[in-house]
């Protein structure tokens, strides 16, 4: 013979005045008996914008340590930082890693336009994917590929003026993707902010 449990699920079959399914604790449950917020929105779950779900009792396991949690929480802003960036470079059609791609060919120091492996080699990726950036790259007409004067059978990357247009553009929604993530924190904290993270990244060496 079925039990109640057994029809309604661990979280138990008590319901609210409005029908809504609720746990023993009184607190709302979704049909699959997961705790919910008041808003519906389901305990320690990701929202639409990837945040957590805001249940006050929500903690990182003590088992973590600080560096557990601090290192979670490092992840989570990166890839938070990474949306609302994509976000704002959707526009200009350029994507995160051309972004990055084209920073790095502007910016190199080698006297001469890069080559595929140098740009490979800054990027920290294999040459087949720096091949398909500047391909997007040079379809968009922010790159082109030149021959080396030196050696012809090399070839390098060159920035374009509309690449460098599209650079100025880009730096305009870095900008405003970093207000948009920064916006919580007074001028001050932002100060102690760029300090910490200039001492993790080794320093401002001004990297791409």
């Amino acid at each position: 013979m079925s039990t109640a449990s057994d029809l309604h699920g661990s979280a138990g079959p008590y319901r609210g005045s409005d029908g809504t399914p609720q746990g023993a604790d009184g607190r709302p449950h979704g049909t699959d008996g997961t705790p919910h917020s008041a808003d519906g929105t389901p305990h320690g779950a990701d929202g639409a914008d990837g945040t957590r779900g805001a249940d006050p009792g929500f903690t990182a396991d003590v088992t973590d340590g600080t560096n557990g949690v601090l290192a979670e929480q490092l992840l989570r802003l990166t890839r938070r930082l990474h949306r609302i960036q994509k976000r704002h470079l959707e526009p200009l059609g350029i994507t995160p890693a051309q972004s990055r791609l084209l920073r790095v060919v502007a910016h190199y120091n080698g006297g001469q336009p890069p080559r595929m492996a140098d740009l490979a080699a800054r990027l920290e990726v294999v040459p087949r994917a720096v091949t398909s950036l500047v391909d997007g790259l040079e379809a968009a007409a922010c790159v082109r590929r030149v021959p080396d004067p030196a050696n012809r059978r090399v070839i390098r990357i060159e920035l374009t003026d509309t690449g460098r247009a599209t650079l100025r553009k880009l730096r305009s929604a870095r900008t405003e993707a970093a207000e948009e993530i920064l916006s919580p924190l007074t001028a001050d904290q932002r100060e102690v902010l760029g300090g910490l993270l200039n001492t993790l990244s080794g320093g401002p060496e001004g990297r791409a």
